[in-house]
């Protein structure tokens, strides 16, 4: 049966399209249950999909707007009480009157820049009902704009970093090198930190088919060659064959060093690409030879710091030279301490070989970290909603805003300038839950308890809601009409609603048009239309691309029909580092000199002691020892993503006992008297939380992994730093920043001490409703 086929029986046994971030489904309510079915065209459906089904009414959803006690009878101000208070429910009038007066307080008194615009989340993967897109447009409107943040915890320092050294970020990670490349041509990858499923099976916008499976597995069979650098095996699927060198977290940069000297002092590295193509490699040559400082950066050199022997080092050197290499470096690498250094590094090794622009080689940075890096552009607009104008012009980096909330005027360096944390009173949030990506949860907590008024929309209790002091409930998107689809995914689909909203539920578009209007400016933030007038107005300027493609354009009204169309896609010709490496002169990169930058003249200028002008060997400050002698991996889940849906069923159905899982070596275990399937109690100077436990020998020993995204769940909210029940590692993680130069998130590597809990098992309510009152 063809996927047309497919499609129409579906919808004559009543399924609807709709799509998400895991991937495009149809769905339906039959006897009162929801049930989905993965996209007919996906060869490798993603199995998040069956959070829905438990997630749709689950007793966590909010069912009408709250505010806190302390905030409704007190008034707003700094307040210890969030996340320990109690919440009274009010009728919408009385929460968009209440949130209308202090929003206009604000405005009117301190000033839009002492407003934080959060909501950093993924939200919808529909292009209207796009969280971020609708509360920036309502505090630009509405407010005068608000301090926002830039970067994200996922690749913070090498949003910065790779400006400087290569070009545009975009250009990188989603104008290189291809699945469809690395299927054909590549030869060996060479993959620090993997390409694991989990992240490659999500996508900031909607994803139609996953196929970085099958193109793993048709290059495995054509006979290329992977390689795996990292603790956890898992990180590249079975189907690649790898090969794992399993090495200490953090060391990678100094591994990538001792490869580069082996190619270096054989004459095995490139010369002329070098000459050619980058700029600096002469102040580095004389680095990695040990001649500025002393020290060689060997294979031997690199061995004592990773954990890989220097025979293995020298011989990965002679696998990759003459052959059409990928070298890959995960984000994982730069949530860490100095984390730009392995992304610059990455970047060295490539260009030392003279991969970089090849078709399936060079520098694949990110490559596998999220569903639309390695696809094509589409070749014509998708849906997008205007943000408007923002009146203030300051920000902070995504990962500082504790150090924003605890410090207000102080300063900080941020990309070679000395930045002013500004003095925030109200921070409003929708689409997001900080209490997932943020580290040192305890500091969090203080860090909001300094605020007057903290508003979250949330469709159920996360944390962020249980410590806010105005909840508005808002639609789960099966609850909404949309438009689904993402600039590297040829299908955009009509998203309709499967199921009415929740409660006193509503869309963010209805909440903040009518607090637009408390505030005078309701006409300008919605100019007019209703959810289906901006469908529509937003669908046309595809409809208009295609028609000057001279391709089928259909109408609103016949796409709001259809099962989705597929839109015609670029050429896969690696871009602009493909165009560089065919004629630099002519095809210059954005960068100062035009080139790869191996040394930056920028960058040494900033003079950061943490982020020299050149990729250096900075070794971590947070080590092991006997205090906390375990490195714990705070890595991506593979049952959710980050937060979302944790009380669905699919994630739900992988904890052990109520509680996330973490794995750790045997011989780890067995040295703690810790057995399969134990609780276990994880625990540091920030915090403790309590886990599952698995024993495998995917891990290397003296690595424990315990994945993010269990909902925040204290003990005894009102301690200083509870027991967090759960098995949220944030709570354990450090709140710093990757440099001076980046200020990314290091959420992924801490350590840990580690032991069985033979305690009464408290019980789990992160899922239960806060007490009302």
């Amino acid at each position: 049966m063809s996927q047309t086929d497919q499609a129409e029986a579906l919808r004559e046994q009543g399924f609807v399209p709709h799509t998400s971030h895991w991937g495009v489904f149809s769905a339906r309510m039959k006897d009162g249950e929801l049930e989905v079915r993965p996209h007919a065209g996906d060869p490798d459906p993603n199995q998040i999909i069956e959070n829905f089904p438990a997630a749709l009414r689950h007793r966590a959803r909010i069912a009408q707007p709250m505010v806190r006690r302390g905030w409704l009878e007190n008034g707003p101000g700094p307040d210890a009480r969030r996340g320990r208070d109690e919440f009274v429910p009010v009728s919408w009038e009385k929460a968009h009157d209440l949130l209308g007066g202090e929003l206009t307080r604000i405005r009117d008194g301190a000033g839009p820049g002492a407003i934080f615009g959060g909501s950093y989340g993924w939200a919808s993967a529909g292009r209207f009902h796009h969280a971020q897109s609708q509360i920036h447009r309502f505090l630009n409107v509405a407010c005068g704009g608000y301090v926002k943040s830039v970067n994200s915890y996922s690749s913070g320092s090498s949003q910065v970093l790779v400006p400087h050294i290569i070009g545009e970020y975009e250009d990188l990670t989603k104008r290189n090198v291809s699945w469809e490349q690395i299927a054909e041509h590549t030869d060996i990858v060479l993959a620090f930190g993997g390409m694991a499923l989990k992240n490659s099976m999500v996508a900031g916008g909607s994803v139609s088919k996953h196929v970085e499976r099958g193109a793993m597995r048709r290059a495995a069979e054509r006979g290329c060659q992977f390689v795996l650098v990292g603790p956890l095996r898992s990180d590249l699927p079975e189907e690649a064959k790898a090969e794992w060198l399993s090495c200490i977290p953090g060391s990678d940069t100094a591994l990538m060093m001792g490869i580069v000297h082996t190619l270096v002092v054989e004459g095995k590295h490139d010369h002329a690409f070098l000459d050619r193509c980058t700029v600096g490699w002469p102040v580095f040559e004389r680095y990695l030879l040990g001649e500025s400082d002393g020290q060689p950066k060997d294979a031997a050199w690199a061995a004592k710091i990773t954990g890989a022997s220097a025979e293995e080092i020298a011989a990965l050197a002679h696998r990759l030279h003459g052959k059409r290499a990928l070298i890959v470096v995960a984000h994982a690498l730069q949530r860490a301490e100095h984390g730009e250094q392995p992304v610059w590094m990455g970047m060295v090794l490539a260009a030392a070989l003279g991969q970089i622009g090849l078709p399936g080689g060079g520098y694949g940075y990110a490559l596998g970290a999220i569903a639309y890096y390695g696809r094509r552009f589409n070749a014509v607009p998708v849906p997008t909603f205007s943000q408007g104008k923002n009146g203030v012009t300051d920000y902070i980096p995504v990962a500082r805003i504790s150090d924003m909330l605890l410090n207000p005027g102080e300063t900080y360096r941020y990309n070679g300038q000395t930045r002013t944390y500004p003095e925030i009173k109200l921070v409003y949030w929708a689409g997001g839950n900080p209490f997932h990506h943020h580290q040192d949860l305890n500091r969090l907590r203080q860090a909001f308890g300094k605020l007057d008024t903290l508003v979250v929309h949330e469709l159920a209790w996360t944390a962020t809601a249980r410590h806010a002091d105005i909840v508005l409930p808002c639609t789960m998107t099966l609850e909404r009409e949309d438009i689904g689809g993402s600039s590297n995914d040829p299908l955009l689909l009509p998203m309709h609603p499967v199921v009415p909203p929740y409660g006193e539920a509503r869309d963010d578009y209805e909440i903040f048009a009518d607090l637009a209007e408390r505030l005078g400016a309701r006409e300008a933030f919605t100019e007019g239309r209703s959810v289906r007038d901006w469908l529509e107005y937003l669908y046309e300027p595809t409809r208009v691309g295609l028609a000057a493609k001279g391709l089928p354009a259909p109408n609103f009204a016949e796409f709001w029909g259809s099962e989705g169309y597929i839109l015609p896609q670029q050429p896969d010709d690696g871009g602009r580092l493909r165009a560089f490496r065919d004629d630099p002169e002519a095809k210059p990169l954005p960068t100062p000199s035009g080139k790869l930058e191996i040394f930056s003249e920028t960058i040494a200028s900033f003079g950061e002691a943490d982020c020299p002008g050149h990729p250096t060997w900075l070794g971590p400050t947070n080590v092991p020892d006997p205090a906390t002698p375990y490195v714990l991996v705070a890595n991506q889940p593979r049952t959710r993503l980050h937060s979302q849906f944790d009380f669905g069923g699919h994630s739900d159905g992988a904890k052990h006992r109520g509680r996330e899982v973490a794995r750790m070596h045997p011989e780890d275990a067995a040295m703690r008297g810790i057995s399969d399937g134990d609780i276990i109690r994880l625990h540091n100077e920030r915090g403790a939380c309590l886990a599952g436990v698995v024993l495998t020998d995917g891990i290397r020993r003296g690595v424990i992994q315990l994945p993010t995204g269990a909902w925040y769940d204290p003990v005894d909210p009102a301690e200083e730093k509870p027991l967090c029940v759960h098995g949220n590692p944030n709570v354990l993680t450090r709140d710093i920043g990757t440099s001076a130069l980046a200020q990314g998130c290091t959420g992924q590597l801490t350590t840990v001490q580690v032991e069985r809990f033979d305690g009464n098992l408290p019980p789990i309510n992160a899922f239960e409703p806060p007490q009302a009152g």
